[in-house]
């Protein structure tokens, strides 16, 4: 039986509907290659380890020279089989026996150049006796016959599983762990080898691979195509991808390197725009890096419903179908970043490998810094500081406050949890700092070193560090202690004083992170410009203390003081000075991240000459980021005046910037505004803008926005996005009037929504459900999917039954709870017969009749409020007379 309690959220929760905003682009930006804001997401990446660490690369018992796969995936049953040859060499010992990973692989022989006396083959290894020891230094091969039905590593996207048929493929995924799942191997970092791979499809499909394709060919006994690919320059055992199925491909070049782009067939019109920038990327880096592209050619294949942004696998880097778009999105949405992010790893990931994954950052921290780089020589340098500037405070600011763990941390239960804010944005910080200091010819000069000595073997961060001291000349023992070994950041409380006798400027610079085992104090340099007139005068000091003072000779009184002109000390600073002084730093200051940093500090003084500055900012600054961000901060301020400074901005030419301004203008509750945000969101040709305008509609309950939120149902879009939308809104609003409307969609549409969005879908529709014939007839419409071949789908599906709240959904949820072939389903099913005997918050009806109770208290308020006023008047009348 349910009941509910008014909480203080929930009363929170009726004075103000959330705006529920939600885009494509807005979930990728959350999972970029493996980095995902979300800890489940991360964990799945890794692998449960047998202890709290610390964890080490494991001791190699041979040197595997080659690996060569001869498989046959099963489209129908979702299986794959055949046999793996592992070429490999004892080391200081003779060898008499050989110990493989291997999770759950069914293995029928296994043969040798050295007899194999027996094998033992468990749920999570294969361990291989041979009949007599193995020399030290003597070559040596096993072939291993194996089949599966895999639980990870190796996937299908099948038209059983509620994909198109024509988009039909499969694909493998290997980091960190996953390689195990369908080959056994040696599954760790540090062993790299060269690879080939025989794939056998029907002779309709593609086959992608490592390295160059040998040979193609029909086999007459099984009339299937034997596609044979090579790669012959070592690479570790993660990386070994295989793609086949139903693609169509676009081809390029970039000098003598050839470029291929494949899509599903029902996607493909899309992909051009999508990889537009891959040749000028790979051009970038290799003048950039100082190494030129080491391997084959470079493939990039789209993946339905892929479980990240990308994967650089070598010289075939998989990506979520997802990062094609439609045109009509404008610059909104973009595949550049992920495109710049995966092409970094073949230098960073691939040709140089982290030895473990506590030096994760040296592949993850350089494909996020090397992209950033991408877009500040495309769109110059405030480019690449806008993306450092987001990076740190979006992430790596707020993360590192509470989360103390330095970069390189051994104490991982699970390799995942290392794919975080550390190893991603906060590594590329670490180089931008390293760049900064060094200057970019020495840093580039330390990087070719670093990448020459190391290729195609794995590196550790003490082999980054030797490169910078070699080239350079100095230690940084202290700046990788500081930075890399020990975590957060500096936490800057600068104060500034002028003294006009003097002629003197007085800084204090005090850190205030909390120093101890975990975190140190930071030694940096600080830099500070001062502009006297038309003078720019620039004063760097060295920070070595806990709090310093210092002073600076100046010509006159200054208009402008600015700390990190060029942006380079990864800090939370709080610098209070007077507004004037921001005023200046706006308009004055070089770099893009200072004029940003003045808009956030002009934001929360809240004065009309701060809104009309920053008015003044969205309108004419020269960089888009700086538009940005004055949107976005005139839509948090949400007073009078800067709902009319945004209402009277002209419409930005910029989508990115229309984008913050819709956003603005959607935002609070403006019930007099209905029928002009109704003909926003219809006028609106830009489909990214149009979902902020419906997401806005979710507070209204005007019969206007719920004929448009019902028509958009069955609108036409690029992936149902805007029928997504719409169903966002409706979730968002509260109201059981949409339930019917949710529950159609479900039974007649539900072939037309994207994975992600029938997720979304039987999750609203449970929540508006109200009363027992509603949830009922809810409940049979989930149920359906509660054996859908797409595990988030199915997972969502048990979720919303659960979130119903009726006892019928108790037998079938028991049913999936009680399973033990699937670990992750059965815990979501305990999970969501948990939501059954819980408190819960009200149901929709409820929540309008309280709505409806608040309204009535606030209007009562409002007359009790005027007879108040009105009796004040009479008795300061009385009092005068």
């Amino acid at each position: 039986m349910k009941s509910f309690r008014l909480t203080a959220s929930l009363l929170a929760g009726l004075l103000l509907v959330p705006f529920a905003y939600s885009i494509a682009l807005a979930e990728e930006a959350a999972c970029t290659c493996r980095y995902c804001e979300s800890v489940a997401a991360r964990l799945a990446f890794g692998i449960d380890l047998d202890n709290d660490g610390p964890h080490y690369a494991p001791v190699r018992q041979v040197d595997v020279t080659h690996i060569k796969l001869d498989i046959t995936p099963d489209f129908d049953k979702r299986t794959v089989g055949g046999t793996t040859t592992i070429r490999f060499v004892p080391l200081r010992k003779p060898l008499d026996q050989l110990k493989l990973d291997a999770l759950d692989l069914s293995i029928s022989k296994v043969e040798g150049s050295t007899p194999v006396a027996e094998f033992d083959s468990t749920t999570k290894d294969l361990t291989i006796l041979f009949e007599k020891p193995i020399a030290v230094g003597e070559e040596s091969w096993v072939t291993i016959h194996h089949h599966c039905e895999p639980k990870g590593g190796f996937y299908f996207r099948t038209a059983e599983m509620g994909y198109p048929k024509a988009d039909t493929h499969c694909w493998t995924q290997g980091e960190s762990h996953y390689a195990r799942y369908w080959f056994p191997c040696f599954d760790y970092p540090n062993e790299k080898s060269t690879t080939e791979v025989i794939c056998h499809v029907p002779t309709d499909m593609t086959v992608v691979s490592n390295g160059r394709k040998i040979d193609e060919k029909i086999d007459p006994k099984t009339k299937l195509k034997a596609v044979h690919w090579l790669q012959e320059k070592p690479h570790v055992n993660y990386l070994i991808c295989v793609v086949a199925g139903y693609f169509d491909k676009l081809e390029n070049k970039a000098g003598n390197i050839p470029l291929g782009y494949y899509s599903q067939p029902t996607l493909s019109k899309y992909a051009a725009s999508s990889f537009q920038d891959t040749p000028l990327i790979m051009d970038f880096y290799q003048k950039e890096i100082g190494v030129a592209y080491p391997w084959d050619k470079y493939d990039q294949v789209t993946i339905r419903d892929f479980m990240a942004g990308g994967m650089e696998n070598t010289t075939i880097t998989t990506l979520t179908h997802r990062t094609l778009f439609a045109p009509e999105t404008e610059n909104i949405r973009t595949s550049r970043g992920l495109d710049a992010h995966e092409m970094a790893h073949q230098w960073f990931g691939d040709y140089v490998t982290c030895e473990d994954w506590s030096h994760l950052w040296l592949n993850e921290g350089f494909a996020t810094f090397y992209t950033h780089l991408y877009e500040g020589e495309k769109f110059g340098r405030d480019a690449m500081l806008y993306g450092l500037y987001k990076d740190a405070s979006n992430r790596v600011l707020p993360s590192g406050a509470k989360d103390k763990r330095p970069i390189v941390w051994k104490r991982y239960t699970n390799s995942g949890q290392q794919f975080d804010f550390r190893a991603y944005p906060k590594g590329s910080w670490v180089l931008h700092m390293l760049r900064s200091q060094l200057g970019e010819d020495m840093y580039r000069q330390a990087i070719k070193s670093y990448l020459a000595k190391h290729a195609f073997t794995s590196v550790t961060t003490p082999d980054l560090q030797a490169a910078f001291e070699e080239t350079s000349g100095r230690t940084f023992d202290r700046f990788f202690d500081q930075w890399v070994y020990h975590g957060s950041h500096p936490n800057l409380k600068i104060r500034y004083q002028y003294d006009p006798k003097l002629s003197l400027a007085k800084i204090t610079m005090e850190q205030t992170q909390k120093v101890d085992d975990e975190v140190m104090l930071f030694h940096f340099p600080a830099t500070f410009v001062f502009l006297c007139g038309n003078e720019y005068i620039t004063h760097t000091e060295e920070i070595t203390e806990a709090k310093q003072e210092f002073y600076v000779s100046l010509p006159s009184k200054p208009s402008m003081v600015e700390f990190d002109p060029e942006y380079t000390l990864l800090a939370q600073v709080d610098f209070d000075k007077p507004e004037d002084l921001w005023l200046s730093e706006l308009e004055n200051a070089e770099r893009a991240p200072a004029r940003i940093l003045a808009i956030e500090a002009l934001a929360k003084k809240k004065t009309n000459k701060g809104i009309a500055a920053i008015q003044q900012a969205a309108e004419r600054d020269p960089f888009y980021g700086v538009r940005i961000e004055a949107a976005k901060a005139l839509g948090k301020i949400n007073n009078d005046e800067s709902k009319k400074a945004l209402h009277s901005l002209p419409t930005p030419k910029d989508a990115r910037v229309r984008l913050e301004v819709a956003k603005g203008l959607a935002k609070g509750y403006q019930p007099e505004m209905v029928e002009q945000l109704v003909a926003a969101a219809k006028s609106e040709k830009n489909p990214a803008i149009a979902e902020v305008w419906i997401a806005g509609l979710a507070k209204y309950s005007d019969p206007a926005v719920g004929e448009y939120l019902r028509q958009l149902l069955n609108q036409e879009s690029f992936r149902n996005e805007i029928a997504e939308a719409a169903v966002d809104a409706m979730s968002a609003s509260g109201s059981s009037q949409y339930a019917a409307d949710l529950n159609r969609q479900l039974q007649k549409r539900s072939g037309s929504y994207s994975t992600r969005g029938l997720a979304k879908l039987m999750k609203a529709l449970a929540r508006l459900s109200d009363g027992p014939e509603a949830s009922r007839a809810a409940m049979k419409s989930i149920a359906a999917f509660a054996n859908d071949a797409r595990p988030e789908v199915q997972k969502a599906a048990l979720s919303a039954l659960g979130q119903l709240g009726i006892e019928e959904v108790r037998p079938i949820l028991q049913s999936y709870s009680d399973a033990t072939n699937n670990e992750e389903i059965s815990k979501t099913a305990q999970s969501a017969i948990g939501e059954l005997d819980k408190e819960v918050d009200p149901k929709p009806s409820e929540l309008m009749e309280l709505r409806k109770q608040l309204d009535n208290l606030e209007k009562s308020n409002d007359k009790l409020k005027e007879k108040l006023e009105d009796l004040e008047k009479k008795l300061d009348e009385s009092t005068k007379k």
